[in-house]
């Protein structure tokens, strides 16, 4: 008799480690649960549906539902939401919401992959229409229609961290007005301030208007559709309002059945993606991830991190012995004109971690002096000052920044000084570089630093 596999959750981490599991051991029945009509779709290219740059929603979806029965052997059920989790009797319990009734489902081995949802603060007047967070495609849908069907020239932005910041250069470029509001009194929280001040300046200069340190304390939607918006600076009226203000784990209904959960309250799983309840694993952006500088599981939602983890647990429900070795809070936004990264540890993660590091920032260019169209990039890199490791590095530039900055993840990984990065045999011709790379310039700077 073949052992059942329910997946709970059908996008990054949820259809990897289905189609890993049935890859790895045919004889699985894996059956994937979607609460939404959606599945293994790239919620990343949101803003650009949203924009307009990516025409149809479908070109998100990287395989369809009918796809992954026809040639995959996997029962994916569209509108299935699970509410409880029995260990014991080994079962599911859902609603499936296009018959409108309770259904069971039973399960040998199953992956809780319910993924995060948008942070929706408590705020007079949030329910009204025209304020929108954007997580799922049917967000992105809902706010595309918006624009369509409503005269909107006024954008407030809350929240100014990745999603805000790509969400400006849409707004703008839909011929929007766009004020960005943010209550900690800096953009980009998670960079240093060498690099925000950069960002800040290159919004500015694209009309887009900035309330750092400003808290909204309600919304008020008026008869002409127009939502008043009052902060702790003043108030004003917009066409629309999207959220950008973090998100959360869905870990509740594996908290309900006796999972055990780490920072920020997602569920707590080791290397092979188990969590402490036998034959239950999680992956994805409910799940905590090892950080490889702190050496401690923390919470990075990221869809590549997703992905990589459902891989992990599908091939070792399948019967694998596969580890996950952990991220390094790599991110990379565009922002106008701007390519942002970071990686590893800012210094204020650093020092707040208890390190005593010192670093090194530096502005230099993308291509060599005399190649036409080179542009500035400015690196900083964090190193332990005792022992001369690296620590993290972000960037801020016109190009090449991606390419730099997975340098510094591949020296993170393998435990680099900065000695050894600034002696890399890095790529040159002077279309793409300087001959001395503005990465290996910072390296050799922070090395007079140790």
């Amino acid at each position: 008799m073949s052992e059942n596999v329910v997946i709970v959750g059908g996008v990054a981490a949820g259809m990897s480690a289905a189609s890993q599991a049935k890859r790895r051991k045919p004889s699985l029945n894996v059956i994937a649960l979607e609460k939404t009509e959606f599945v293994s779709y790239g919620s990343c290219g949101l803003p650009y549906y949203i924009m307009d740059i990516i025409k149809k929603h479908t070109d998100l979806i990287a395989v369809t539902k009918e796809k992954f029965k026809t040639e995959r052997n996997i029962d994916v059920q569209t509108r299935i939401e699970a509410v409880s989790i029995d260990p014991k009797e080994g079962k599911i319990h859902a609603i499936d919401h296009n018959e409108k009734k309770d259904v069971v489902f039973p399960y040998d081995y199953l992956a809780i992959t319910t993924g995060a949802s948008s942070i929706k603060p408590a705020i007079p007047g949030i329910e009204h229409p025209g304020i929108f967070l954007l997580r799922t495609l049917d967000d992105g849908i809902a706010v595309k229609g918006y624009i369509k069907s409503f005269p909107v020239k006024r954008t407030a932005i809350i929240g100014a961290g990745y999603i805000g910041m790509e969400m400006a250069e849409v707004f703008k470029g839909l011929g929007f007005e766009v004020v960005v509001i943010e209550k900690m009194p800096n953009i980009l929280g998670t960079m240093d301030e060498e690099i925000t001040s950069v960002v800040e300046k290159t919004l500015e200069s694209n009309g887009v208007r900035i309330l750092k340190s400003t808290e909204v304390k309600s919304f008020d939607r008026k008869d002409s559709g127009m939502i008043k918006i009052e902060t702790s600076n003043g108030g004003f009226d917009v066409d629309m309002v999207m959220f950008g203000t973090g998100v959360k784990p869905n870990s509740m209904i594996a908290k309900a059945a006796g999972a055990l959960t780490g920072a920020h309250d997602a569920i707590l799983v080791n290397e092979k993606m188990e969590t402490n309840i036998p034959h239950v694993y999680s992956a994805g952006d409910c799940a905590t991830a090892k950080h490889i500088v702190l050496k401690k599981d923390l919470y990075i939602p990221m869809g590549t991190t997703a992905n990589k983890q459902g891989r992990i647990a599908g091939a070792n429900i399948a019967g694998g012995d596969e580890t996950f070795k952990g991220v390094a809070g790599t991110a990379v936004v565009k922002v106008f004109d701007l390519e942002v990264a970071r990686t590893g540890l800012t210094e204020k993660e650093a020092r707040d971690y208890g390190f005593n590091v010192v670093s090194s920032v530096i502005t230099s260019r993308t291509r060599a002096h005399y190649y036409p169209g080179s542009k500035p990039i400015t690196i900083k890199v964090v190193i332990d000052k005792k022992k001369g490791k690296l620590m993290g590095a972000q960037m801020v530039g016109g190009e090449g920044v991606a390419k730099r900055i997975d340098i510094v993840v591949a020296g993170l990984y393998e435990g680099m000084t900065v000695g050894e990065l600034s002696r890399l045999d890095l790529s040159y011709a002077p279309q793409f570089a300087p001959v001395w790379d503005p990465l290996l310039v910072a390296a050799n700077d922070a090395l007079k630093k140790v």
